[in-house]
């Protein structure tokens, strides 16, 4: 496959925020104090490396095939974390979902304009199937988020 410039820019953006996002959920990973975050972050740092070795085939051009299996395989995480009356830990489990949930949103938002900027209709399956995994890995935080009250 042959991009155009903008096409290229656009896909060097996307691998730079899976980057980020990789980078991201390590340090989260480390600095959470519920066990419950600390594998959620884990499990939404796989699926983001896998995010980043498309992005990277596609940049190769090879657009690897996306079929339904693929999905969500997560199950909701609705566990009450008990916090034991640490507030400390609870707010800093709080501030890491809420940027984590932010980041989320920002990424799914380059996903969605990236999507409609591509001709190849391989390419755009592919981005739009990322898409949809970066809306449920929102959908986890959120749901984490709002059975411990941290979202208001």
């Amino acid at each position: 496959i042959m991009f155009n410039q903008k096409e290229m820019s656009l896909l060097q953006d996307l691998k730079k925020s899976e980057q980020l996002c990789i980078e991201k959920y390590t340090q989260y990973a480390d600095k959470a104090c519920s066990t419950e975050l600390k594998n959620l972050f884990n499990e939404i740092k796989s699926k983001e490396q896998q995010h980043l070795q498309t992005i990277e085939q596609i940049i190769n051009g090879a657009v690897p095939a996306m079929n339904a299996s693929q999905g969500n395989s997560s199950q909701p995480c609705t566990a009450t974390v008990n916090y034991n009356n640490d507030q400390q830990g609870y707010q800093n489990d709080s501030y890491l979902c809420s940027d984590a949930l932010a980041t989320e949103k920002h990424v799914s938002s380059d996903y969605n304009t990236s999507i409609f900027e591509f001709k190849d209709p391989a390419v755009r399956n592919a981005l739009n199937h990322i898409q949809k995994e970066e809306q449920e890995h929102g959908e986890l935080i959120y749901n984490y988020m709002a059975s411990n009250g941290m979202y208001n």
